[in-house]
């Protein structure tokens, strides 16, 4: 099935770029969605096997490739909407669309691959399609986002790389050669630690740009802020699960030796200057869309917080990013229609949005409550767990830390969803302000439901999902 799915990703980004015809364009945008959700139900059926050689799908691959396969939906309907109200050419609609399907093939293909040098080569294709997304306004603002974007991911790469062939050299000493993550795994306790801490160092460093943890967070940051907001909620949810993905694999072989606490403390400290910095950000920045970008670093702190200190940590770092990938793209969504209104992105520029958008007002209050894991948001679970795990494992100062900087953040971005919501705009033409379909949130007030119901009362399948994947970590 996968490599079904590769030709006809392939096939239909080429039609896309050469036909022009915009029912063409959207039909084709149908099929890929269709094939998306075919791809998800047969590897969905057919757990634990093994595909093209390289590829395997895991527990931990299928939740990630089924919330992808939720969240392209109402990706593919706002990037519609957002093409038709922008005099865009048939060119750049279709450039535009094929870019997104590639970016949706290739963070479904990481999450399936089972082999390191294979992931290695579809987060470059994420690169690579991610870069035209955040271009497609044409402008000099996009092309210094686009050229920050890919100076920042190509030594990311080249850092994804050099961590590979360290990795190689830790692995010939045990005679290995298999590159596969099983065989990684299974053949720990003869892997050279020396080498293997060089890899996973370069490794994690690499994959921080794509998850946008400190140090490489600042890519996705102008990524989200450049790109048209349907692309941003990609960016903020499917690709950042990509990097996940990416950490937790290498760390789950790390986990087995004796450098295991070394790396915990690797990804701790990274976590904890994340949430730093994005508290940092979130008490002072004024740009909506950055707001968000800065919220995602945070909750990728939370997660990697949660996978270091182990027990149900891992159970509810797993929870939580499927949780953060239906709640921040639907803020990202939303966004286009706060930009309808005010036509800017300052929140010096906005106010009384319950007065202009009294439907679209309502999913931001909830996308607030939800993102800032207030109950009864889903992420208030997670979150609970992860705080959870920091007790029990004595890490009572980091816990603490982390309270005080999420109070903080809370505040915040409170002050600035509350100006957006209830206060008066500065400046404001109440005769040009268009009137905005109801029918264009409910795709955000269903990705919030979600994951509400995935956290409060989640499916038995989903559970045994979660504690399948979360067992890879010693």
């Amino acid at each position: 099935m996968i490599g079904i799915f590769l030709l006809v990703t392939i096939l239909i980004c080429g039609l896309l770029y050469i036909n022009k015809n915009t029912i063409f364009h959207y039909t084709l945008v149908i099929i890929y969605t269709i094939v998306l959700w075919a791809l998800g139900i047969y590897e969905y059926g057919h757990l634990n096997t093994t595909e093209l050689v390289f590829f395997k799908t895991d527990a931990l691959g299928i939740l990630l490739l089924l919330s992808l396969c939720i969240v392209a939906i109402p990706a593919f309907y706002h990037s519609y909407r957002y093409i038709s109200m922008h005099n865009e050419t048939p060119r750049s609609r279709g450039l535009f669309f094929a870019a997104m399907i590639m970016l949706i093939s290739a963070c479904s293909m990481a999450y399936l691959s089972d082999h390191i040098a294979v992931t290695w080569i579809f987060v470059e294709i994420t690169t690579l399609s991610a870069s035209v997304l955040i271009y497609h306004h044409r402008n000099i603002r996009a092309l210094e986002g686009v050229w920050k974007y890919v100076f920042i991911c190509a030594i990311s790469i080249t850092f994804i790389y050099i961590g590979i062939l360290f990795l190689s050299l830790a692995m010939k000493e045990a005679g290995i050669e298999d590159m596969s993550f099983d065989s990684i795994r299974n053949n720990y306790d003869n892997l050279n630690l020396f080498w293997l801490k060089l890899a996973f160092l370069f490794i994690f460093t690499g994959f921080t740009a794509k998850i946008g943890l400190v140090p490489m967070y600042t890519a996705g940051i102008d990524a989200k802020d450049k790109a048209p907001a349907p692309a941003g909620a990609l960016f903020s949810s499917i690709l950042m699960n990509m990097g996940f993905i990416g950490i937790y694999r290498i760390y789950a072989v790390v986990s087995y030796t004796e450098i295991q606490h070394w790396a915990s403390v690797i990804i701790i400290i990274s976590a904890i200057l994340s949430i730093f910095v994005a508290t940092v950000y979130m008490t002072h920045i004024k740009n909506i869309k950055r707001m968000f970008a800065y919220s995602s670093i945070e909750h990728m702190g939370i997660v990697m917080l949660g996978l270091a200190v182990g027990g149900i940590g891992v159970y509810a770092a797993i929870l939580h990013i499927v949780l953060h990938t239906f709640v921040k793209p639907s803020l990202f969504f939303q966004f286009n229609q706060i930009y309808r209104v005010y036509q800017s992105k300052s929140i010096y520029d906005v106010g009384h949005y319950f007065k202009y958008n009294r439907t679209g007002a309502i999913v931001v209050l909830l996308g607030f409550i939800s993102a800032t894991a207030m109950p009864p948001s889903g992420l208030f679970i997670s979150e609970f767990l992860i705080f959870q795990a920091l007790f029990e494992s004595r890490h009572i100062f980091i816990l603490i830390a982390v309270l005080i900087l999420l109070t903080m953040i809370i505040w915040g971005f409170g002050t600035n969803i509350f100006k957006l919501l209830f206060t008066p705009p500065t400046i404001i033409n109440e005769d040009k302000i268009p009137r905005i379909n109801p029918l264009d949130s409910v795709s955000q007030f269903v990705l919030l439901a979600l994951a509400a119901y995935l956290a409060y009362a989640p499916p038995t399948t989903f559970v045994e999902l979660i504690q399948d994947a979360a067992t890879l970590i010693q």
